[in-house]
């Protein structure tokens, strides 16, 4: 049986468990927060540049010109009048025998006011043609903001892998300030002997320092560049946030990048004008009422009295004039739709030639790390004899030191290579829009 001890015991040890595994949780929830991905930056840049605003506005005026054009096909309603007086009217002089004709004589004075409702018959296509237009404007214009906010990416890639590139220097140097150390205690234990010199170990130190001061610029350099990427994205980034190191995107030459959706709608839009343009040739009819108060009454011209009346039928009317210039208007049209696949043409052919040098640096950063694989292995053969030389008395400390300083900057050259390669990357996923 388990003593009334054992059991409190057991109960400290249940209770200092949980205790550490919710640090644990807090510690990893913390780390996790304080890290950001490329694509969160993407989304960030996109979401708090002022340029987004303009999408809701685009998206309100669009509403508002198809609501205003949609009421063009409703019942039209017009109100009129007139006062005028008239040097002369027409007068009947009509006599028959046995017969007592009386003619009565128009007034000069005359006066009409009335009211008229019509509704369109022939309109609706051409109505329909007009909304499609306007949805088709307000699509260009938010497929332009969608071109400028795309170009963030590559705004965002530049500072984002400068920073990546930032924390491996750090990272590198952190290591050649360790071999460093390496190389002052091994001098201190010597000179303790009596084997060396305080010149040899002051050498060291300074070399030490350097590191550090290589750590200052490192650091301010990271900070400008954080400062910049905090600014885009609307969110602070300082030295305890990390950001992840992408993974390899998958590559795709085919393009598909805002800007081709800008010219398809653009064509589209000029299409749309040639159907609206042979529209406007048709007839069109109306159905009317008109009804007002006249004197002389427009439907009894003899009458010389104020007096209502009303009239109601079709109306037909068919304007050539835009025939002069049908035939010119859509060659015009045929010439802009010409323009629009010239400059998609020539953005596809700069496009492509872009891929083909960015894929031709990844093929040579992927070939200068693999050269940078074996001269670090070779430097740090080197650099490892270098060490049990300089115990043992053999070599002095600026040989280390130059030992030392190799493979630092072999280090360094495969990082920086690193991050080209990754960046180059994703340059060329960001310019094939994938």
């Amino acid at each position: 049986m388990i003593s009334k001890t054992g059991v409190k015991k057991l109960m400290r040890l249940k209770h200092l468990f949980f205790f550490c595994f919710v640090l644990c949780a807090n510690v990893a929830l913390a780390q996790h927060e304080n890290s950001i991905t490329l694509e969160q930056c993407y989304k960030l840049a996109e979401t708090n540049y002022p340029l987004t605003k303009q999408r809701e506005l685009i998206e309100k005026t669009k509403e508002y010109n198809i609501d205003n054009i949609t009421k063009g096909v409703y019942p039209q309603l017009n109100v009129s009048g007139a006062a005028t007086y008239q040097s002369d009217v027409t007068k009947f002089a009509i006599s028959i025998p046995g017969l007592n004709i009386n003619i009565p004589t128009i007034p000069k004075d005359q006066y009409k006011l009335y009211g008229e409702v019509s509704q369109t018959l022939t309109d609706f296509g051409i109505n329909k043609q007009r909304r499609e237009i306007s949805a088709t404007d307000a699509a260009v214009q938010q497929e332009n903001i969608n071109t400028q906010l795309y170009a963030l990416k590559d705004r965002i890639n530049q500072l984002f892998f400068g920073v990546i590139l930032i924390d491996g220097q750090l990272e590198q140097n952190d290591l050649s300030k360790k071999d460093i150390q390496t190389g002052i205690n091994n001098v201190q234990a010597r000179i303790n002997n009596g084997t060396d010199f305080n010149s040899s170990l002051n050498k060291l130190k300074a070399q030490l320092l350097q590191a550090g001061q290589r750590d200052i610029d490192l650091k301010a350099s990271r900070k400008a560049y954080t400062d910049m990427l905090s600014l885009f994205i609307n969110k602070i980034i300082d030295d305890g946030t990390t950001l992840e190191k992408p993974i390899v995107p998958v590559l795709n030459d085919s393009i598909s990048r805002p800007e081709l959706n800008v010219y398809n709608l653009q064509t589209t839009s000029y299409l749309q004008q040639e159907k609206l343009t042979k529209r406007n040739l048709y007839p069109k009819l109306d159905a009317f009422f008109q009804g007002g108060l006249g004197k002389p009454s427009p439907v009894n011209f003899f009458s010389t009295n104020l007096s209502g009346y009303y009239l109601t039928g079709l109306r037909l009317s068919w304007s050539i004039g835009s025939l002069y210039t049908y035939k010119k208007d859509l060659l015009i049209s045929k010439n802009n739709r010409d323009v629009v696949e010239s400059q998609k043409s020539t953005f596809v052919f700069n496009t492509q030639l872009s891929l083909k040098q960015e894929y031709a640096d990844i093929k040579r950063y992927e070939q200068l790390i693999q050269s940078d694989n074996d001269i670090i292995n070779l430097r740090q053969s080197v650099k490892q004899s270098s060490a049990a030389q300089l115990q043992n008395g053999v070599i002095s400390a600026n040989d280390y030191l130059t030992d030392v300083n190799a493979e630092a900057q072999s280090r360094q050259d495969r990082v920086l290579h690193e991050v080209q390669l990754l960046m180059s990357q994703y340059n060329h996923k960001t310019t094939a829009g994938n």
